[in-house]
């Protein structure tokens, strides 16, 4: 750092300071960056006062982290206005850059919104001031009802209609010729179609061209009043020499022609622009503003901001959930299809978890509230989707500092254009046109959005599928992942045991479920759950029970029908004295790493009926799962806790050769780290708690939900249903969103490679390159939208 930097003077709040001498650690801490002066750490208040160069505030915050303490920051979101181009946006990041305490600011074009990351405390006004000297606007996004932006585009559309309506009867003339038709307006009716489009519907770029030369940079703006204002005045200048009955060729329909088409072209942008956020506007459009309270018996019509946590709700058939909650009454089903992309409604009863938003099926609940306003998953999925749209890819600031300097470049290369036609002996007129010719075409608007809006379609459509991309980083790296890291438990499988073999010895396997059934009623052991459910399921029905007994350690016995039985572990077997041509079947199960229980009857004579094996099974799925990885040239690993047979007979059974067993939640990280140092580009796979070190250590973290307990930021991306196949479409759509980010900048970059040359050789007119230049921008939105048609 420059120590002869100009100084501004910092506030930091601080964190984590108890005692005297922790001041005076942090006042030595700040004193070794470079440049800083006056130092004041004040214990009572929490805050550092010093003076430091002004881009120094990332290592002041590191200074004191080093020194054990915090630096608390928080963040802000701006909605913005006035923005036509890339490097508007970048404009207005550098101008918020130089605002004191701000560490971080993200600008995105596509949404016109800036995410500003600054010190807790500073007051939100130095930003937007900072954003008005700029030439631009702005506002805290919660602090106004949001803008109609259906008003904003009728009155787009209302330009742009007038625009061609006053420009229409310039370019008929024009039209005329090619049918060897001859004729032209005259000079004073061309002038009064003109004018109003140059300077009433064209206004706007003006004032928008004078706020970025005011601020010392150049825009899209800029290039349009330019080159406008050069054949509007080009014209005015031949008019006004020629003689009295002479009909000079005007260029007064090139002009207004330009601004006609870059209206139009803004419009269709704007729209285009709308279409990549409706994944946004459908999720808050789940939220309702009523509830129906039920208070003392007395069901009441209440604002949804009336309600506390534990109130009781009623939702009606129909109605969509207001609240996230618990149900304490009644049965229905829930349609959950825009919250976790779930199709098939979810079964709902006294205890299941309900999602705001989520619509009620046939059957009338009460609900107890457990969560409302920010705190709901609703809320946290949309917040999600926000932050995902409104970062930044790492490509993009490539893009940012190529913009940063196309303005002034193009400028450069117009008066190049203009100079060179006149050296070759070219007319003023026909070096002005060409210079125009320049200035129109290269308009930096399709480079600006061709990664945001690729970014705001994809993460938009995976997010209505129950696929939640956190951050625009995640996105980009996830399609060049080569190996995929399961966790067993919860992941591939489903956490819960389940009977997964049967072995009757002189009984049917219906009899052996309905003796084993009838021993566990009542039972809470997750064992029995699993006798009970799968008895459930054949519609078999349970004989009576008496002289129920636990043993201890060993399993249960029971009467059931005059016959003494008992079922448990091999222990049982042992303490009976009895032997059974199964046991080697039960060694083969036990080496899967199943859970045995053998069903034995001791009187009126010991003997065995047969042996139960029970497993964690696998999730519907998850071989299809496994297969579509494979099938895209992924690999898949397993990394499990569990004891080794367990783990490989998953792996045998999804055909994944990579199993590695008994391994600590710590040491999954350790794991990740080894695939990564062989080259590999690894996304991990798991609950997003249990395996948050692994989720971390990985290049991708995938947190695999099961709707409202999903841990939404334990990962960069997070699946909101339990279902592995949305691994390899997650993969998918982020392989499909780079495809597009990488055609957009294909073309944004050609299309000036190409139209920037040949308007300075001549070959295009003004009014050719306005047109290209609309088509452009609205090529790249368009070609983004196509990702909503993508299903996984």
């Amino acid at each position: 750092m420059n120590s002869s930097a100009p100084l501004t003077r910092f506030d930091l709040p601080l964190s984590g300071m108890t005692c005297a001498s922790c001041a005076g650690r942090i006042e030595r801490a700040l004193g070794k960056v470079a440049g800083t002066q006056t130092i004041s750490v004040n214990l009572a208040t929490e805050r550092a006062q010093l003076d430091a160069p002004a881009g120094s505030l990332p290592s002041l915050i590191a200074a004191v982290q080093q020194a054990g303490y915090g630096v608390p920051l928080q963040s802000v979101e701006l909605q913005l206005g006035g923005m036509t181009c890339a490097s508007c946006a970048g404009r207005i990041e550098r101008a918020l850059g130089k605002v004191p305490g701000v560490k971080a600011v993200s600008v995105n074009l596509a949404s016109e919104r800036a995410r500003v990351e600054w010190l807790t405390g500073s007051s939100s006004s130095a930003l937007i001031a900072a954003v008005a000297a700029a030439g631009y606007s702005a506002r805290l996004l919660d602090s106004a009802p949001p803008r109609d932006p259906q008003l904003a585009l009728r009155r787009e559309r209302l330009a742009v209609l007038l625009a061609i309506v006053l420009s229409a009867p310039l370019v008929v003339p024009m039209l005329a010729e090619w049918f060897g038709l001859h004729w032209m307006l005259p000079a004073w009716v061309q002038f009064a179609l003109a004018t109003p489009v140059q300077f009433i519907l064209g206004a706007r770029f003006y004032v928008a061209a004078w706020k970025a030369v005011r601020a010392g940079s150049g825009n899209m703006d800029l290039l349009v009043a330019l080159g406008t204002s050069a054949g509007y005045g080009l014209s005015l200048y031949l008019w006004a020499t020629a003689g009295a009955h002479a009909m000079p060729h005007l260029y007064f329909e090139a002009s207004a022609v330009v601004i006609a088409l870059v209206l139009l072209g803004k419009y269709l942008e704007s729209r285009a622009k709308r279409q990549t956020s409706a994944a946004i506007r459908a999720l808050e459009a789940l939220r309702p503003e009523r509830a129906t309270r039920l208070r003392d018996g007395v069901e009441e019509d209440v604002a949804l901001s009336s309600l506390r946590l534990d109130d009781l709700v009623v939702v009606r058939p129909g109605e969509r959930f207001p609240v996230d909650g618990l149900v304490s009454d009644g049965q229905s089903q829930a349609d959950e299809a825009l919250i976790s992309g779930e199709s098939l409604p979810v079964a709902k009863q006294v205890g299941d978890r309900i999602t705001g938003g989520a619509i009620n099926g046939d059957g009338r609940l009460i609900v107890r509230t457990t969560a409302l306003g920010s705190e709901t998953v609703l809320a946290q999925i949309i917040r999600l989707v926000e932050d995902a749209q409104a970062g930044k890819a790492p490509i993009q600031k490539l893009v940012d500092r190529v913009s940063a300097l196309f303005v002034p470049a193009v400028l450069l290369i117009a008066a190049l254009t203009l100079a060179g036609w006149l050296l070759a002996g070219a007319g003023v007129e026909q070096a002005l046109i060409n210079a125009v010719a320049v200035l129109v075409i290269a308009c930096p608007c399709a480079l600006g959005l061709a990664t945001p809006a690729a970014i705001m379609a994809g993460t938009g459509v995976a997010a209505r599928h129950g696929i939640l991309i956190k951050d625009a980083e995640a996105l980009e790296l996830a399609h060049k992942v080569s190996v995929v890291a399961f966790d067993k438990t919860g992941t591939l499988t489903s956490g819960q045991p389940s009977i997964v073999h049967l072995a009757p010895s002189s009984i049917d396997e219906a009899e052996l479920l309905r003796l084993a059934g009838g021993l566990q009623q009542g039972s809470e052991h997750p064992l029995a759950h699993a006798v009970l459910q799968a008895a459930r399921e054949q519609g078999i029905a349970l004989p009576a029970l008496s002289d129920s007994q636990a043993l201890s350690g060993r399993g249960i016995q029971g009467q059931i029908e005059g016959r003494q039985l008992l079922l448990g572990n091999q222990r049982l077997l042992d303490e009976l004295g009895l032997h059974s041509p199964l046991q080697a079947t039960a060694a083969d199960w036990e080496g899967e790493g199943r859970t045995l229980s053998w069903l034995l009857e001791r009187a009126p004579q010991p003997r065995v009926l047969g042996l139960l094996a029970f497993g964690d099974s696998l999730k519907p799925g998850a071989a299809e799962a496994i297969a579509a990885l494979r099938e895209q040239g992924i690999h898949s690993h397993l990394i499990s806790g569990d004891n080794a047979g367990s783990a490989n007979a998953v792996g045998r059974a999804l055909g994944i050769e990579q199993v590695h067993a008994q391994v600590l939640p710590a040491d999954k990280a350790a794991h990740i780290a080894a695939l990564k140092r062989e080259g590999a580009v690894v996304a991990m796979v798991g609950d997003g708690i249990n395996d948050a070190p692994a989720l971390a250590a990985a290049d991708v973290g995938i947190a695999m939900g099961g709707g409202t307990d999903v841990a939404m930021h334990a990962a960069g991306i997070t699946l909101m249903r339990g279902d592995p196949r949305l691994v390899p479409a997650a993969l998918d759509i982020s392989r499909r969103t780079w495809r597009k980010i990488q055609q957009n900048l294909f073309w944004a970059f050609v299309y000036n490679l190409v139209g920037i040359p040949l308007a300075a050789a001549g070959l295009l007119n003004p009014m050719v390159a306005g047109a290209a230049m609309a088509l452009s921008s609205v090529s790249v939105v368009s070609n983004a939208l196509l990702l909503n048609t993508w299903k996984p």
